[in-house]
């Protein structure tokens, strides 16, 4: 896999297959190789594009608090899609990688054909006491080291789903949770989670972004659920996915039904079938259906 050099970081990424690029954004306890089982699947379809984050080697781990950032995160795929030659995507990411989408979506609309949102929201209920949560894990790592660190957050009440359901997948996470880089996690939970608005800021400007979004959520990640019900309350082109028995990493815990609910969202968005819905009527309406009132 190449590198592109962006805003001064080297930042790795692959590109698999052709067609129109649809963009994998990984979580926090992620990296590209989360991706896998989606890479095998869209690039029959689409050109497909997975990258590490600055702070996951091989990307660069700059030194400083100051070069991490979810503007930052959304400066950087904005460039990458730029050094790709690519003036438009679908835009999809999970938990720290779905609220990067969401970012996205909202500073470079014209780039974000569809986005894919999943298990976005995490700190938006209490954001004083995920700030001080995220700071405090940061210092745990910057003192520890990531490996004892990685074996209890795979154990987490949100990760557990992967275990009971993947034992040799979750295996396959917590050996590549315990690879990372302490110190560019400790950057990015502190400066990237620790510091992200609340999903319940961007009210205003959910209500007007037309982009149509799949939202998913797992009904046992509970810190996700109310920040996905209040996207598909406020975004007019947004519909809801619930996995059932399912925590925080749907892609991994369930791959072909995760697979499948975007496949159809996307021929969805193709056909001009996705529908738009004002958010204050409980009214939904074709996107062809505006164009013609």
């Amino acid at each position: 896999m190449p590198t592109a050099l962006l805003n001064g970081v080297h930042i790795y990424y692959g590109v698999t297959g052709s067609g129109f690029p649809l963009v994998w954004s990984h979580e926090f306890g992620g990296a590209y190789e989360s991706w896998d089982a989606q890479v095998s699947y869209f690039s029959r379809r689409y050109q497909v594009i997975t990258y590490n984050d600055r702070g996951y080697p091989p990307s660069d781990v700059p030194a400083g608090d100051q070069h991490y950032s979810q503007d930052q995160s959304v400066e950087d795929l904005y460039r990458l899609l730029q050094h790709l030659g690519l003036r438009q995507a679908y835009i999809g990411g999970l938990s720290m990688g779905g609220g990067l989408a969401l970012a996205f979506g909202l500073a470079h609309p014209e780039m974000a054909r569809a986005l894919i949102v999943a298990g976005a929201g995490t700190g938006s209920t209490d954001p004083q006491r995920f700030a001080r949560e995220t700071s405090e894990l940061a210092q745990r790592l910057e003192r520890e080291g990531a490996t004892k660190w990685a074996a209890e957050y795979a154990e987490g009440p949100t990760r557990v789903q992967l275990k009971r359901k993947d034992p040799r997948g979750w295996e396959l996470f917590k050996s590549n949770l315990a690879a990372h880089s302490a110190q560019g996690s400790a950057y990015t939970i502190r400066n990237v989670q620790g510091k992200r608005p609340a999903l319940f800021a961007w009210e205003d400007r959910l209500r007007q972004l037309q982009t149509p979004t799949l939202i998913i959520i797992g009904d046992e990640d509970e810190p996700c659920i109310e920040p996905a019900i209040f996207l598909k309350r406020r975004m007019p082109r947004s519909g809801l996915v619930v996995f059932p028995q399912s925590g925080h990493t749907v892609n991994l815990e369930e791959p072909a039904l995760f697979n499948q609910v975007v496949s159809d969202f996307l021929t969805a968005v193709e056909a001009g079938k996705w529908a738009t819905r004002d958010p204050g009527s409980g009214v939904g309406f074709l996107a062809e259906d505006v164009i013609t009132r």
